[in-house]
Formats: structure tokens, sequence, C-alpha cells
């Protein structure tokens, strides 16, 4: 992926339809010059709705579409016609994207599954013709209600990818070489910080034909939190990410102050990122040999499985992939739903008519 198409962020002025008007009208024919109320109902305003697509993996396509407005519901009409609804916009935007509304911050709703169809921004209902409000008192009511107006809002989308492992490091870790090692993924590589400058995602073989998606994200530095490096605009790509892989080079004057400065990063950023499977790979270490690295391991965290490898030599790969996948396993049985919790049906959104 082309660092100018990945687009993770923008920002669009909605505007859903306005409800149509009910009608006021009366039957009239001949012979029957004062029949009764016939207003027929208006119809719903447009709804701007977001679905998902998996073939999408930014959100290029929605960079210069600036405004996103909706048709108006019709009006209704006589012999009880009800007005013509609005017609709805649908935004296909990648999995994992994320909608916000910019002057409050709050989140509206995400978009996890292929095919999910959330409504973005709501239509105006169509208003009531008179015929709604006849009774045995008032049976020629001259009154129907207008449509609700339109919803103005502007709003934020951000994408946050969906992967199984995300890969944590400082720059020139050998994030990008190990990705591109174990997967198809051509991520930039070089031999200076910040090669990496948007995510990359690729998919990992793994036996008996399963597979599982790995994240590299830009790396990160001391006081990204403030700011620093790159900051955290790319943060939150780790967040849906199922466990985290910290890599650490072998040549690191202290690797667990390397090792706890990402930590607190994280924490900093969003402190449930700690609550995810940690696995930590001191890459590079091909450079060292088998008395070293004992040396380096007595000195390692306690808390978190460690593993050494190296990209250039394939060193150890098989065992890291290994250890992923059952770090993946753990996590996904721990959260399977169990029978005592129950397995009913995902409730799903019902649209207004």
């Amino acid at each position: 992926m082309a660092s100018n198409n990945f687009i993770d962020y923008v920002k669009l002025i909605c505007r859903s339809g306005k409800g149509g008007a009910g009608s006021h009208h009366f039957f009239r024919a001949k012979g029957l010059p004062n029949g009764g109320p016939d207003g027929g109902d208006g119809g719903r305003g447009g709804h701007i709705i977001l679905e998902g697509n998996s073939q999408l993996w930014t959100l290029l396509h929605l960079q210069y579409q600036k405004h996103v407005f909706a048709k108006d519901g019709e009006g209704g009409g006589e012999n009880l016609r009800s007005g013509a609804q609005g017609e709805d916009i649908v935004l296909q935007v990648p999995l994992g994207t994320v909608a916000r509304d910019a002057a409050t911050g709050e989140q509206l709703l995400e978009i996890t599954e292929h095919g999910q169809r959330l409504i973005l921004v709501p239509g105006g209902r169509g208003g009531w013709g008179n015929d709604h409000f006849k009774n045995s008192i008032n049976q020629a009511p001259q009154y129907a209600q207008p449509g609700e107006p339109a919803v103005e809002a502007i709003i934020i989308l951000e994408l946050k990818l969906l992967a199984d492992v995300g890969l944590v490091g400082f720059p020139n870790a050998g994030k990008s070489t190990l990705l591109s090692v174990v997967s198809a993924a051509k991520p930039k590589i070089a031999d200076y910080a910040f090669t990496t400058l948007v995510p990359n995602l690729g998919v990992v073989a793994y036996r008996d034909y399963k597979s599982f998606v790995m994240a590299d994200i830009p790396g990160i530095i001391e006081g990204a939190a403030e700011g620093k490096g790159l900051g955290t605009r790319f943060l939150r790509h780790i967040e849906r990410n199922s466990m985290l892989l910290f890599m650490i080079s072998c040549d690191s004057p202290d690797i667990n102050a390397e090792y706890d400065v990402l930590v607190g990063e994280l924490e900093q950023f969003n402190p449930e990122l700690l609550e995810k499977k940690r696995l930590l790979a001191i890459t590079k270490s091909d450079m060292i040999d088998e008395e070293l690295e004992a040396e380096i391991r007595a000195t390692l965290p306690e808390e978190v499985p460690a593993i050494f490898i190296s990209s250039l030599t394939n060193k150890n790969i098989v065992p890291l992939k290994d250890m992923i996948w059952k770090a993946l396993e753990e996590t996904r049985r721990d959260a399977a739903p169990t029978k005592r919790q129950g397995l009913g049906e995902e409730g799903q959104e019902e649209w207004p008519a």
C-alpha cells in the first residue's frame, strides 16, 4: 500500500434528507362535495449509511468527498397516497472504521464486519396526513404534520486496522523486515529510523492452511504520547489487535528499559492496551553468539514470553509463529462466551421505515 494512498482520517459535512409533509386533503367526487380527510403521509428523508467492505483498506475514496447530502422525502398526496422516501446514501468503508461527532468527539458507531450497515445520520420522519387525526368529534381535521427537519452534522471517520497481531517497537527495530519475511507484504525497508510512515498489513501463513493478520505501525519513541516523533497518530491501529508483539534489537544498550518505555507509551495512550497478550521478540540475533544470547536472556523481563529471532537468517521464525498462534488461540478462548453467559443471537439495529 503506497504511503500517499493510505488515508485513515477524513472529515465529512453530512446532511440527511428532511421528511416530507403530510397532506391535509379532503376527498372530492361528483355527488360527494364534502368527503372526509384522505391526506397521505409524507415520505421519510434519506439516511446516510455506512457499510463495511472487506475489500477496502483505506478511506482514500472519501478524501475529497467533503459534502454528503441525502435526498428529501416527498409530501403526501390525496387518496391516502404516501410521499416517496428520500434516496439513502450508502458510503462504503473498510472494516475497523469508527465514526465520531466532530463537535463533541463522541463515538457514534463502528464498522467491524463485511456487509454491516449502520445509520450514520438518520433522515427526518415524514409527517402524518390529516386522515390520522379524524375522530368522532373532529371529522374534518384541517391540519397535517410537517416532516421532521434534516439532521446536519460534521462527522469524522477514523480507520483502526483490524489485525490479529500488532508489532510494537522503536524505529529500526526490524518490524518491517519481519513482516516482509513472514508475509507477502512489501513494506519499505531501509537502515534508518522512521522508514515506515504508514501502517502495513500482511497475512501470515501458518500450519494446516491456517493464517493470521499482522500489522506493522510506524515506530514509537519515548514521548510519543506527548506528540514526539510521529506521536500517537497510528497507535489507534493496534487498539483492535488481538495481541501485541514487542520487538527490540539485541544490540540495544538496555532491553528492559526499552521495553518499559514502550509499555509506558501504550499505557499513556490507552491503558486497555496493556490487557492484551504480549510477546517479546529480540531481533537481529544473528549478530550474537549463544553465550551472549544466554547472558541477554537472563536480563529480560520475566512477565512476558521472549524469543530471539533473525529475519535475515530465519532464525526461530517458525517457533515465533507457533508462539503467536498459541497466544491467539488463548485470546479467542478467553473471549468466547460461555453457556452461562448465553449465546443468543446478536441483535441487529432496526431501521426506521
